[in-house]
């Protein structure tokens, strides 16, 4: 596969791509150093990080959303099957990244945080304080950031597999 300049994804997507890369990254390390969620748990330190770098990533996946819906995506010239592979691979993606940080937020509410958008734009709770489904939102959040990261690992395999046995280029069209 020949990657020319309009095979290639435009700037603005590679950037939010890329973005939204390092957000997930640092979200998981955040997520798996911070302390468990008690009953009694405060939003401080890693915790508070986390709510931040959620709300940052909702925020730049509406980003990607907007600008993806706007903009047509380059020319791809795989196989029928792979294309079919690699687009329900990225529906699956755009949906983890949303969900997941919409169930976090879900949980935040049940249990009275404040979420605010880059630490100063007040977010409206999405569901009540002491709200049993807004706590088993928590667990589901859990799972599903999971199911996310099997699924980013499988994306980045899938990346590693164009680049190494196919040698196609494919992995050009998003490089920055």
């Amino acid at each position: 596969m020949q990657i020319t300049a309009d095979s290639r994804y435009d700037l603005v997507a590679r950037l939010l791509h890329w973005l939204v890369v390092a957000l997930v990254a640092a979200q998981f390390v955040i997520g798996w150093t911070m302390p468990d969620v008690h009953r009694d748990t405060r939003p401080v330190g890693e915790i508070a990080w986390h709510l931040g770098v959620g709300t940052a990533l909702l925020a730049a996946m509406a980003c990607r959303l907007v600008w993806r819906a706007t903009h047509r995506p380059p020319p791809d010239n795989q196989a029928p099957l792979m294309r079919a592979v690699a687009a329900l691979t990225h529906l699956g993606l755009y949906a983890l990244l949303i969900a997941v940080p919409v169930l976090g937020w879900i949980n935040a509410s049940s249990r009275a945080w404040n979420v605010t958008l880059f630490g100063a734009i007040p977010l409206p709770a999405l569901s009540p304080a002491g709200s049993s489904f807004g706590h088993a939102m928590g667990d589901v959040h859990s799972v599903l950031a999971w199911v996310l990261f099997a699924l980013i690992c499988l994306h980045v395999a899938a990346a590693l597999f164009h680049r190494f046995v196919l040698n196609d280029r494919v992995l050009q069209r998003m490089k920055l």
